[in-house]
């Protein structure tokens, strides 16, 4: 009996043992109001076994602020799944956090509950700096609005190329129609070739193509032997062509002048009594009337050219005109479409500062400085000896002190850092200083701050203006803040830019301790950057 009930406590413990369990954490059981509960769920299964987490917007009165992706760890055959949960809630007092149901091989299985404390956030009127309300903060699409500029951007790009494509069209067209050929036979030639590309009678216009094709004829032998062809009739023509042979002694047979005519007849019915001819009668009626054209030309006597330079040069010229002229209607193309794109993108610039002002023009087209910096990721870190802590929108460089500070002033300083971003004659300045003495001294932080409007003044500071005041940080440390307005004058460009400056300055245990930021004084991104570096600076005190 007591071998059975062992055993049997050992099968029931193994089965115990089997039991899925989830462990349950939480980060903190204390917060302040709206920060993060991290809620961490674990469960050890078998590589064969389902594990479902809930997926809820609220545990309890507790809001789910972010689910974060399950961890999985590997050990041996089996799984640890971890999955955590960020938790918070807006209203201070005592929660529960209660048990959450876990689905494991399609079992509930239940987490522990954990009780949570939410705290107010104490606030000291007295210390903390008081602000005005701020605008209605302007709220974008997720995408934001920069697709809508690149549809613009692209727009303009494909009207460009379209108005660049129909002024050389047009170019090409006009340069078509004042073409000049040298002579009648290139003339006629090459306008029967563009007649058979136009392929008229194969698409049934039989009587447009015959009448260009007499035409055709008819042109160059008025060009050729100067008779009213154009003007004539069949006959009057046939009859003109043969005087003309008489006259001038063209070698004309009869059979050039019978298949002529024989073409221009055929003609006449087409156009006057709509006749239409077959396929091989249209072909022969082509042929004949470039063989007679080449047979007049052949029988003309041959004209000796007095001066074969002289024409070669006029040739020469006649091309250098050509490529001239081709080369001055690309410039105009390209000339003219620059143009056109410049002026669109001119008119949108323009209505989009009528409509929406010029700051947003200046912020989200011509692109802000400061703007980028503000919108940008920050970086809060520690400078200097006793350490100032500030939060801004670029990490600090160390620079060589003792090439800007006076000799007279670092004899005095055992040692001295300095960290800055930016420049006097930039568009935004920080500078964070740390020094020490070498003697104990009693500091007086209005001259300390007078000391560095001594040095911007040495830099082309011009027309300072300056008020000063006492400031405290967020820990009670108090300090001098000096503040006001002076022109920067920029001796590489020759321009001055009125900025805004203030100097904060803390003395500790024979250590001095500044913060210097300066923007453009109508610079709202400017006026942003200085808040929160200033709202952020903490100091470390040295110690004895």
């Amino acid at each position: 009996m007591k071998r059975k009930f062992v055993l049997l406590l050992c099968l029931l413990s193994m089965a115990l043992w089997s039991q899925p369990k989830v462990n349950t954490t939480v980060n903190t059981t204390k917060n302040k109001i709206g920060a993060e509960f991290k809620l961490t769920l674990k469960t050890n299964v078998d590589t064969l076994s389902k594990v479902k987490f809930p997926e809820a917007k609220n545990f309890g009165v507790l809001e789910v602020i972010q689910s974060y992706k399950i961890d999985t760890i590997k050990n041996g055959a089996r799984y640890e799944l971890i999955k955590k949960y960020g938790l918070t809630q807006f209203d201070s007092g005592k929660y529960t956090i209660p048990r959450i149901p876990v689905m494991i091989n399609g079992k509930m299985v239940f987490s522990d509950s954990i009780k949570v404390e939410v705290n107010d956030v104490k606030v000291d009127t007295l210390k903390q700096k008081m602000y005005d309300i701020k605008d209605i903060a302007q709220v974008e699409s997720p995408m934001g609005s920069w697709w809508i500029y690149v549809l613009i951007v692209i727009a303009i790009a494909v009207a460009g190329f379209f108005i660049y494509k129909f002024i050389k069209k047009r170019q090409a067209g006009e340069k078509q129609e004042v073409i000049v050929f040298k002579t009648p036979i290139e003339k006629a030639t090459t306008l029967l070739q563009q007649l058979e590309k136009k392929e008229l009678w194969q698409k049934g216009e039989i009587k447009n193509y015959y009448s260009e094709l007499t035409d055709i004829a008819r042109n160059y032998i008025e060009e050729e032997i100067h008779i009213p062809a154009m003007e004539s009739t069949t006959s009057e023509l046939i009859e003109g062509l043969r005087n003309a042979s008489k006259q001038k002694k063209l070698k004309l047979s009869n059979e050039t002048v019978a298949n002529l005519e024989k073409v221009l007849m055929q003609a006449d019915l087409v156009k006057f009594a709509k006749v239409k001819p077959l396929d091989f009668e249209i072909e022969e009626d082509k042929k004949r009337i470039s063989n007679s054209i080449v047979t007049i030309h052949k029988s003309i006597p041959e004209m000796v050219e007095e001066n074969d330079e002289l024409a070669l040069w006029n040739e020469q010229q006649k091309e250098l005109a050509r490529l001239a002229k081709l080369k001055k209607q690309k410039r105009v193309r390209i000339i003219t479409t620059i143009g056109i794109v410049v002026g669109m993108l001119l008119i949108f610039l323009l209505g989009l500062i009528y409509f929406k002002g010029y700051d947003y023009v200046k912020d989200n087209i011509i692109g802000h400085p400061t703007k980028d910096l503000v919108e940008g990721e920050w970086v809060y870190s520690e400078y200097g000896n006793p350490g100032v802590k500030v939060e801004t929108p670029k990490v600090l460089k160390r620079m060589d002190a003792e090439k800007i500070m006076p000799k007279e002033t670092m004899a005095l300083l055992k040692e001295m850092q300095l960290f800055v971003y930016g420049s006097m004659i930039d568009n935004f300045y920080i500078g964070v200083s740390t020094a020490t003495y070498k003697q104990e001294t009693q500091v007086d932080l209005e001259k300390a701050a007078e000391g560095s409007l001594k040095v911007f003044e040495a830099m082309g500071a011009q027309n300072i203006i300056v008020k000063t005041e006492d400031f405290d940080t967020q820990k009670g440390i108090t300090g001098k803040k000096a503040y006001g307005t002076m022109t920067m004058l920029d001796k590489i460009k020759g321009k001055s830019t009125k900025m805004y400056y203030e100097i904060l300055v803390f003395s500790q245990s024979n250590g001095l301790q500044q913060i210097t930021i300066m923007h453009q004084e109508d610079d709202k991104y400017g006026k942003q950057i200085m808040d929160r570096v200033l709202n952020s600076v903490e100091l470390q005190t040295t110690e004895k």
